[in-house]
């Protein structure tokens, strides 16, 4: 079992650059744009092994203008309630480097073996599943056709491309890490030589995680149920599986009504962009807490699924000047900053709880056990969906 946990956990590595290129408007050029855009990603993940939740940031500020008095530079001016210090600097890539939002696939091998898709919550799987995909009758380098969702619309984020100067955080510039109990409640700011000074004050802090219980039903389905989190806009979870020890066949579940996989769907969703999804049946409403994985998925997938639940949160936009009450009076903003929350929780599906019963792996195990060197990371597939999902390293 312990075996087919990590080969769950970390099987796959070739699909993450798909996920990535977003519908963006370049601000370059453009003399009607805010000078400088940024928007803040915070998150939070919960934890595994008993440890606590784990708290994520994103920081990426983009600004039409030079740097003027030198090389690009700019800081992130953090609440003390954040215990990372007074600031976090925001590095400009280096002249040359690769965008990020261009595809990596060409970087990574070509899976292996065939992927089940299935979508839906209930006891059974609908008509029309599973659609299986077969990686060996793809040429190399070529993502599946209509793998990921692309009925929705990427949300525009500051990029390097879309830039004339750029930074982000996290970075190789700093060793500063969000802590557990880090807070961003209180006033934030952002300096640096090519944007105006950006200010604004956050009252809603990190979200809480969703704590996923799964079951057995006898119909052979298996039961998720969550408590509610405050703040969520609605929910969607998805879960991955292995069709068995030396197969290299990975079994595919979300929980739309349609096939939705993927996409943006794993990112930072809006609650306008929420609330339409919901409408559709793709995201689940805030006010449902339960959900079933069909039993054909349980029997196809084997022993064990690992699953995920995302729960969309909330947005704060700030502008300077802000937007006029009067829709005829032209608004130009100076800058605008958007702060995009959501939290993640984890479950094996099947067991009553995956933190219990990682805990209870790690007693039944002996305390002092001969030092073994990790083995090379060979990633698959499921690795990389959990790596393009933010929550791995495909390894």
């Amino acid at each position: 079992m312990r075996s087919m946990k990590w080969k769950i956990a970390g099987a796959g590595t070739a699909l993450a650059g798909t996920l990535a290129a977003g519908l963006v408007v370049a601000q370059t050029g453009n003399d009607t744009a805010p000078e400088a855009r940024y928007v803040m990603d915070v998150g939070t993940t919960a934890g595994m092994m008993g440890q606590g939740d784990g708290r994520e940031m994103t920081l990426r500020l983009g600004s039409r203008l030079p740097a003027t008095g030198g090389a690009p530079k700019a800081d992130h001016f953090l609440p003390e309630g954040m215990r990372m210090g007074a600031s976090v600097p925001l590095a400009s890539p280096e002249p040359g480097t690769r965008d990020e939002d261009k595809s990596a696939y060409d970087k990574l091998m070509r899976p292996k073996g065939r992927l089940l898709i299935y979508w839906g919550c209930g006891a059974h799987a609908g008509p029309g599943q599973p659609v299986v995909i077969d990686f060996a009758r793809l040429g190399k380098g070529q993502a599946p056709p209509e793998l990921f969702s692309a009925s929705i619309p990427a949300e525009a984020v500051p990029r390097p491309g879309t830039s004339r100067t750029y930074g982000d955080w996290p970075n190789g510039k700093t060793n500063a890490k969000v802590r557990g109990n880090s807070s961003l409640i209180g006033p934030h700011r952002i300096a640096g030589n090519y944007s105006p000074e950006i200010g604004f004050a956050l009252t809603q802090d990190f979200m809480a995680a969703p704590r996923v219980k799964s079951g057995q039903a006898a119909d052979g389905s298996i039961p998720l149920n969550w408590a509610a989190v405050p703040a969520a806009t609605g929910y969607y979870a998805w879960a991955m599986g292995s069709a068995g020890e030396g197969k290299d066949d990975m079994v595919w579940w979300a929980s739309s009504a349609t096939r939705q996989f993927g996409g943006d769907l794993w990112s930072w969703l809006s609650p306008g962009t929420v609330n339409r999804l919901i409408g559709q049946q793709v995201v689940m409403p805030p006010g449902q807490t339960s959900c079933a994985i069909p039993a054909e998925v349980k029997k196809a997938a084997g022993q064990m699924l690992m699953g995920f639940l995302y729960a969309y949160g909330p947005e704060a936009n700030f502008a300077f000047p802000e937007r006029p009450k009067d829709p005829k009076i032209a608004w130009r903003p100076k800058w605008t900053a958007k702060v995009r929350y959501r939290a993640l929780g984890n479950f094996m599906a099947g067991m009553p709880d995956m933190a219990d019963a990682m805990r209870g792996q790690m007693a039944d195990e002996p305390d002092e056990r001969p030092e073994q060197k990790p083995k090379p990371c060979k990633p698959k597939l499921g690795g990389l969906l959990k790596r393009a999902a933010g929550i791995g390293d495909g390894c």
